[in-house]
């Protein structure tokens, strides 16, 4: 049993996947181009998730690792709460002082939640024993978290609950959650594309895959294998990134409709890529960097890529 949970858990996740009110969405166009600077921090696990609520906050989580970027270093953060074993694999939240944190304890691969209140994290009750690998919410009081066992969680400011939904029962593993508001709300994993909308989850015709992100309703990504997937709110359609397979997308992120990054995995300890989507096609921005997990940034001008190793890149604007 265990060893099909950990199968489950190994594909990389994007995790944090955020309201566009904490994310600097904006739709100011294309946004500069950037370079991409390797940025030493005291990270040296895998990292598989990055949130921040502003250019000089910025959290960043993974293997035994939970490390703090102030503006100027990353440093690291409570190790008694990512000891031995401890795997965060992604972290969300609505402002500096209310902050998530998901992911299992190892190697009983039970579910842990942590919450930053501004001053401390503390563990909090999950609602479930499964793993969680990704969290988002629309405000405070509308937090979902997702994972193995066809896990979904509800946080109504209050307290975590589980929430039963249509894969219920099935052996499906969520690697990712994202909403443009409290009735509009994705999941997919496995062979699954489930929507909320504001009473309840359905299976919806569609691709799944490792990420999902987007703007509003009718305009989502998905990412699957070696190809993206978007919806303009009616219809999905294929957006080919140009990369061959093994190389899969594990996160997407960006500022508008025509500003999109992607970070990519290869496979144990591979060569990932950051990609691009100028509203028109992908095109590469970075090639030869370790797996990357998880992409994020506070406006189009400071993007954050993390990933294995501890692999932190900034992208910020040329010259």
């Amino acid at each position: 049993m265990k060893a099909r949970v950990l199968k489950s858990l190994i594909p990389t996740v994007l995790t944090p996947l955020i309201l566009a009110a904490c994310q600097g969405t904006d739709s100011t166009g294309p946004g500069p181009t950037l370079v991409w600077t390797s940025v030493p921090s005291t990270a040296s696990q895998r990292l598989f998730g990055v949130w921040g609520s502003s250019a000089s906050d910025v959290w960043a989580v993974g293997y035994e690792t939970l490390v703090h970027y102030n503006g100027t270093a990353w440093s690291s953060v409570s190790p008694s709460l990512t000891g031995t074993g401890q795997v965060l694999r992604s972290v969300w939240g609505t402002s500096a002082s209310n902050v998530w944190a998901v992911g299992y304890d190892s190697p009983a691969f039970t579910a842990k939640i942590l919450h930053y209140n501004g001053a401390s994290w503390s563990t909090v009750a999950s609602g479930t024993t499964n793993p969680l690998v990704s969290v988002w919410g629309s405000s405070a009081s509308d937090v979902w978290a997702v994972g193995d066992g066809a896990t979904i969680v509800h946080y109504n400011g209050a307290s975590w609950s589980s929430v039963p939904n249509i894969s219920s029962g099935a052996n499906v593993g969520f690697r990712a959650v994202w909403g443009s508001s409290a009735s509009d709300v994705w999941a997919v994993g496995g062979q699954w594309l489930l929507h909320y909308n504001g009473t309840a989850w359905s299976a919806v015709a569609g691709p799944t895959g490792n990420a999902v992100w987007g703007t509003s309703r009718s305009d989502v990504w998905v990412a699957d294998g070696s190809q993206t997937f978007h919806y303009d709110g009616s219809t999905w359609s294929t957006v080919p990134t140009g990369r061959a397979p093994p190389e899969s997308p594990s996160s997407i992120w960006g500022t508008s409709r025509s500003n999109v990054w992607a970070v990519t995995t290869t496979g144990a300890n591979g060569s990932g890529t950051i990609l691009h989507y100028d509203g028109t096609a992908w095109s590469l921005a970075r090639i030869g960097t370790p797996n990357l997990a998880a992409v994020w940034g506070s406006s189009s001008s400071d993007v954050w890529a993390v990933g294995e190793l501890g692999t932190i890149f900034h992208g910020t604007p040329a010259g």
